[in-house]
């Protein structure tokens, strides 16, 4: 017994030290060859963020509140994360398969190292949304004490999604696809470009059942206290916990199946 407590640490510091050095690996790979750098994880968001600003506020009547390109800037940047993980977990055991083979460690942690990694990119990225926040007036209150809580909804319902998405696409190749046509899907039905509160009568159902509603709304509420909805922020948390519960035995049945097909 006692053994077995002593290496419970040992196997948890083990686990975390090799998600790291796998995650800064990533980061390196990425940024290595590219002089741009560091720009690289704000430009898709900034330009983005550009591109919606010009159309809703000087061609059509936008939704959302003033300033509105910090509403923007505010769910685009967990978005870019969002989206980038997810894209990433439809190949994370097929692009280092025979390192996943071959290593003793938890297959869960090549899920865990895109969270990880893409999740250090969206917090270099933060400054950019303080630049605009400070540029542009932006009233700052309490609710910004949301910010750590969305940041550890969104890290479950990622890595939920994560032990769900991975093993299944090395099963069925077509969801690779299917993924990315979700994704698309789910930008346009997520309050990114406006907020739940500009839902029209008969479509508030959407907040609820899109855990990025709640979790949205806590990235802006310390900006914008106003779009703060309750209903849709415990949904997210609720839906964000059954999400994680599901990947976790999802993964559990799928792990021998998924080694086989690699």
């Amino acid at each position: 017994m006692t053994a077995t407590r002593a290496g419970a640490p040992r196997s948890l510091r083990r686990y975390a030290h090799s998600l790291w050095l796998l995650s800064a690996r990533d980061l390196r790979v990425r940024y290595a060859t590219s002089w741009l750098g560091y720009l690289w994880s704000v430009l898709d968001p900034l330009v983005m963020s550009a591109i919606y600003w010009f159309v809703f506020t000087q061609i059509f009547h936008r939704a959302g509140e003033e300033p509105y390109i910090v509403f923007l800037i505010a769910a685009l940047l967990p978005w870019v994360w969002f989206n980038a993980a997810v894209t990433d977990f439809t190949k994370a055991f097929s692009k280092d398969a025979k390192l996943v083979r071959s290593t003793s460690i938890p297959r869960s942690i090549w899920i865990g190292r895109i969270v990880l990694s893409k999740g250090v990119e969206f917090l270099c990225a933060l400054p950019v949304l303080a630049i605009f926040v400070i540029a542009n007036g932006a009233t700052v209150g309490w609710g910004l004490l949301w910010f750590p809580v969305a940041i550890l909804v969104q890290l479950a319902l990622l890595v939920g999604l994560g032990l769900i998405v991975a093993p299944l696409c090395v099963l069925f190749s077509d969801l690779e696809r299917t993924t990315r046509l979700i994704l698309r899907a789910l930008f346009y039905a997520s309050p990114i470009i406006y907020s739940v509160k500009d839902l029209p009568d008969g479509f508030g159902w959407l907040d609820m059942a899109n855990p990025l509603a709640g979790i949205f709304t806590m990235y802006r509420a310390g900006f914008f206290p106003g779009q703060w909805d309750t209903a849709a922020v415990v949904s997210s948390v609720v839906l964000s916990l059954i999400v994680l519960i599901a990947g976790v035995l999802t993964f559990r049945a799928l792990e021998r199946p998924v080694l086989k097909e690699l």
